[in-house]
């Protein structure tokens, strides 16, 4: 006689996972929160989509070819109508590709725990593909930055995603100059009038949103202080006087670079060139402030818009305790009582929804224009939050009538594209076992067609949560 599927299991599929696929309820049973945990441990599991994927540095290189040619084209085609397209197709071929990894990846993978957790941290330091060149990186951003670190230290997560080329060029931290560095005083002497000054749009999203938090007791000296101390950061190439570096990877700019010491949070940091701002990055990434930052939105991503704050409590306390050593926090999420209390916690965001329907259709989509265009109509397209704040993580962004059509819309149109051949029910049971209620049960029961019944089902108050 089988083992009945546990509570628990459907927690950990869920909730933790990216949805339950036919048979993973079953295969998961035995042991739901070793299940979970097995995900953390070995090498980063990297999909074999990923493998042939060109890297940032090639891609900034190759753009940096468009680009120019773009120039060249619009110089010789000036009094012509007709305008240049290599660039933007060179851009929209990256992001296709690694937008068509990124969804084979979730749609198939045995780790939908660690994958969700990479989906995480990539929202955390969410650069957002509405500005150029950030649609052609944000895939390899998320590749380069984020798969590879989120085992480890927080500190070399935080560290490796400040670094990357994509967020440098996003904030324009490439642009940012000391106002006393090589550069400025020699532009100071040529053009006395000109303005060459800080941007401090990285360092204030670094301790706005992915260290201390909006209320982490920062002030906006500090936010000065620590703009000057990430002057140089920047990227490699360019042209004449402003060629440096292996282009497309990060580089330090000394002669842009503010000399000095630097106070913040009250701490002077002495340290010369580009180790002031790591040390000041080392720091960050242990602050009691960031450690609660960081235990806020894990449990507001994994159990409720509102988590216990004992929850938040005992995470707080185990980033500190650690060091910020990323896999003893999920260890300690994964152990903790208050994550498995009540089975839908959670509304699904558009991506969860179409990822879990992927899922339990057993539906890989080699062709993303499918995935693009579901998300793009329920509001969420690949890699493009608008902001440096990420996508909210909160039902009361995704809910209304609105999206609910939206996505009553697209469920009877993927039904009956890819879910044919399903029994409804048959595969309720399979991906939602005993959280299936009743009343959903009775009504993909009594539905006119397979393909009413598989709507229904995505529809259902059940699937919509996790």
């Amino acid at each position: 006689m089988a083992t009945p599927v546990k509570i628990e299991t459907v927690i950990a599929a869920n909730r933790f996972g990216l949805g339950a696929r036919p048979g993973d309820l079953k295969s998961i049973n035995e042991d739901p929160k070793s299940w979970l945990l097995e995900q953390l441990s070995g090498p980063p599991r990297l999909s074999h989509v990923f493998s042939v994927l060109d890297n940032s540095a090639d891609i900034l290189v190759e753009l940096e070819k468009a680009r120019e040619l773009r120039r060249q084209e619009k110089k010789q085609n000036e009094n012509k109508s007709r305008s240049p397209k290599s660039y933007g197709s060179t851009v929209r071929h990256y992001y296709m590709q690694q937008t068509t990894a990124r969804y084979v990846s979730a749609t198939s993978t045995d780790y939908p725990f660690h994958e969700r957790l990479v989906h995480f941290w990539s929202n955390h330091f969410a650069i957002s593909a509405d500005k150029q060149p950030i649609p052609a990186l944000a895939g390899s951003f998320e590749n380069e930055a984020i798969r590879p670190n989120i085992s480890g230290k927080f500190s070399d997560l935080l560290l490796a995603a400040e670094k990357h080329p994509a967020m440098l060029l996003y904030l324009d931290n490439q642009r940012s100059v000391g106002p006393g560095s090589k550069l400025a005083r020699k532009a100071g002497k040529r053009q006395p009038d000109r303005k060459i000054g800080l941007n401090e749009n990285l360092a204030r999203e670094i301790l706005e949103l992915h260290t201390l938090g909006v209320d982490g007791g920062y002030s906006q000296a500090d936010v000065t202080s620590f703009a000057r101390a990430l002057t140089g950061w920047s990227v490699g190439g360019g042209k004449g006087r402003k060629q440096a570096g292996v282009p497309g990877r990060f580089h330090f700019r000394k002669d842009i670079h503010e000399p000095g010491s630097v106070e913040i949070l009250g701490k002077y940091y002495t340290e010369k060139d580009m180790a002031q701002a790591e040390g000041i990055l080392t720091d960050l990434a242990i602050h009691p402030s960031t450690a609660r930052h960081i235990a806020s939105k894990l449990a507001r991503h994994f159990v409720a818009d509102e988590p216990p704050v004992s929850l938040i409590d005992t995470l707080t306390r185990t980033f500190i305790k650690s060091g910020g050593d990323l896999k003893s926090l999920y260890t300690a999420l994964v152990q903790a009582e208050e994550a498995w209390q009540g089975v839908f916690g959670k509304y699904k965001t558009p991506e969860d929804f179409v990822i879990s329907t992927f899922r339990a259709f057993e539906y890989v989509p080699q062709n993303v224009r499918t995935t693009f265009a579901a998300l793009e109509m329920m509001g969420q397209a690949p890699y493009q939050p608008g902001s440096p704040a990420g996508w909210p993580d909160t039902a009361e962004q995704w809910g209304g009538a609105d999206s609910l059509y939206k996505r009553i819309e697209w469920s009877n149109g993927i039904a009956r594209k890819v879910g044919k051949r399903s029994d409804p029910l048959e595969l309720a049971e399979f991906v939602l076992g005993p959280a299936l209620g009743q009343y959903s049960r009775s009504s993909i029961a009594r539905a006119e067609s397979l393909d009413q019944g598989l709507t229904l089902l995505l529809v259902s108050p059940e699937f919509q949560r996790r």
